[in-house]
C-alpha cells in the first residue's frame, strides 16, 4: 500500500468533473464498440479506452474560449472533453445530419467551432501543420490562446511533425505538441521503429522544451500540461510533451491486437486512470463508492441515450453533398 496522495490543492468540483469526463468517455467508447459490432457504425473506428487521462487532464488545463484543440483519428475522447455532447458525437458516427460534422466526417473527423475543437484528422500527422497554422493565427492576431496538438507515437516520424516544430520555434508560436505514446503504432511496438525511445528529446533539436510524463494519472497530466501551457502563454515559446499511456483495445475495431501478450495488457490494466483517480479521491474522503456508482450510472445512461438520439436522427439531405465543398 503506497502513501496517500494529498489532493488538498485541487478543487473538489474539478476532481469530480475529471472523474465524470473519464467515465463518460469510457462508457461512450464501450457503446461505440457495441454499435460497430452491430454494424450501425461503419468505416474506421479507433477507441481510446485506457488513455482517458491524457485528453481529460490536458484539455482540463485549457480555457476553451481562447484555446484550441486539434488531434488525429482517435478523437472521440478529445471531442467529449472539449464539451461536445455525446449525442452529437454518436450521431456523427452514425452518419446522421445531427452529428457535429453533419454526418460528413464520421469517427475520424469530429469538429466543432463553438467548442474550439478543430478536428480529428484521418491522415497520420496531417493535422500537425494545421494546428501550427492555428497557432500562427493566434500570434498574428495578437490573441491570448494556446493550441494543443495531439498525435500518436506513429506520427512522430512524419516529416510534417519535424517541419512544424521547426517553424513553430522560428516564429515562437503558442502551441503545445502532445505525443500520446500508447506504445504501439498500429501493430508495431514504438521501440522497434525509432532510433530514440524518449520522444521528448526531439524538442531539443528545435530549441524548445521537451518532457516525458506519466499519462495514466489524470492529475499528473493536468499539473504538467497546466504548467507548460502557462509557460507558453507567458514566454511565447512552443513546447513538446510525450505523454506515456496505453490503449486497452486494438488499434482499430478490426485489430485483434495479437502483437502483445495478455500479461502485458493485464499489467497496464492495473494502471487504469479511472481506478487511480477513484482511489485517490476515496483516500481523501472526496468520493464514496455510492457516489462513484451513481456517476457511472449517469454516464452509462448518457451513452445509451446518445445511441437512441443517433438512431432517431435523420439522414443527411442529398443536397448537402454539394455544401461546404471548397473546390
Amino acid at each position: 500500500m503506497g502513501d496517500i496522495k494529498d489532493l488538498s490543492k485541487y478543487d473538489k468540483k474539478t476532481l469530480k468533473k475529471f472523474m465524470a469526463d473519464m467515465l463518460l468517455i469510457r462508457r461512450f467508447e464501450e457503446k461505440c464498440a457495441q454499435m460497430y459490432g452491430l454494424q450501425k457504425i461503419g468505416g474506421f473506428c479507433h477507441l481510446y479506452i485506457g488513455q482517458e487521462a491524457v485528453a481529460v487532464g490536458s484539455i482540463g488545463a485549457l480555457d476553451l474560449k481562447t484555446d484550441y484543440v486539434l488531434t488525429g483519428y482517435r478523437d472521440h475522447a478529445h471531442a467529449l472533453a472539449c464539451g461536445l455532447s455525446a449525442d452529437s458525437v454518436m450521431a456523427e458516427l452514425f452518419g446522421k445530419e445531427t452529428g457535429c460534422s453533419r454526418g460528413k466526417g464520421g469517427s475520424m473527423h469530429l469538429f466543432d467551432v463553438e467548442h474550439n475543437m478543430l478536428g480529428g484528422n484521418g491522415i497520420v500527422g496531417g493535422h500537425i501543420p494545421v494546428a501550427t497554422g492555428v497557432a500562427f493565427k493566434i500570434r498574428y492576431n495578437r490573441e491570448k490562446g494556446v493550441v494543443l496538438c495531439f498525435f500518436g507515437d506513429g506520427a512522430i516520424h512524419q516529416g510534417a511533425f519535424h517541419e512544424s516544430l521547426n517553424m513553430a520555434k522560428i516564429w515562437n508560436l503558442p502551441i503545445l505538441y502532445i505525443c500520446e505514446n500508447n506504445q504501439y503504432g498500429m501493430g508495431t511496438m514504438y521501440k522497434r521503429v525509432s532510433s530514440v525511445d524518449d520522444f521528448s528529446l526531439m524538442a531539443a533539436s528545435y530549441g524548445m522544451q521537451g518532457k516525458q510524463i506519466d499519462g495514466m494519472d489524470v492529475l499528473n497530466v493536468f499539473d504538467e500540461v497546466s504548467a507548460t501551457v502557462n509557460r507558453i502563454r507567458n514566454d511565447n515559446i512552443p513546447a513538446l510533451l510525450e505523454i506515456k499511456t496505453y490503449r486497452y483495445k486494438g488499434h482499430s475495431m478490426s485489430d485483434p491486437a495479437q502483437y502483445r501478450t495478455r500479461e502485458e495488457l493485464e499489467e497496464y490494466k492495473k494502471l487504469d486512470p479511472i481506478v487511480i483517480l477513484k482511489i485517490d479521491m476515496m483516500d481523501n474522503n472526496l468520493l464514496t463508492e455510492d457516489e462513484f456508482k451513481e456517476m457511472d450510472k449517469q454516464c452509462k445512461a448518457k451513452a445509451t441515450e446518445s445511441v437512441t438520439f443517433a438512431e432517431q436522427s435523420a439522414e443527411p439531405q442529398e443536397s448537402s453533398l454539394y455544401e461546404d465543398v471548397l473546390v
